[in-house]
């Protein structure tokens, strides 16, 4: 399994952010191999991110090239380029 933490910079408030998280959600639900996301707030006003777990790195690829990945920026009103972190699960705790 591959774990994808993005983290951005917004001009939203947390109440829009969720909103449009919600709007989304049936979306990321038909992504092909997303086992999870996870949506966080940082302590840093204006900072969110998501934290993404797949099944396989191909599955996280052909996501990254979507139309829907490609949407995020402008949906989110991202001020500058996101961080985005890629590791590899190395052991589960819970199945």
């Amino acid at each position: 399994m591959i774990m994808q933490i993005i983290k951005f910079r917004s001009s939203l408030s947390l109440d829009q952010v969720q909103e449009i998280a919600q709007e989304r959600k049936e979306a990321f639900l038909a992504v092909p191999g997303l086992v999870q996301k996870y949506y966080f707030r940082s302590d840093e006003p204006g900072q969110y991110g998501g934290v993404y777990i797949w099944d396989s790195m191909e599955s996280m690829s052909a996501y990254r090239n979507s139309e829907l990945a490609a949407s995020i920026p402008a949906a989110y009103k991202l001020m500058g380029p996101p961080e985005v972190e890629i590791l590899e699960v190395a052991f589960i705790l819970r199945d």
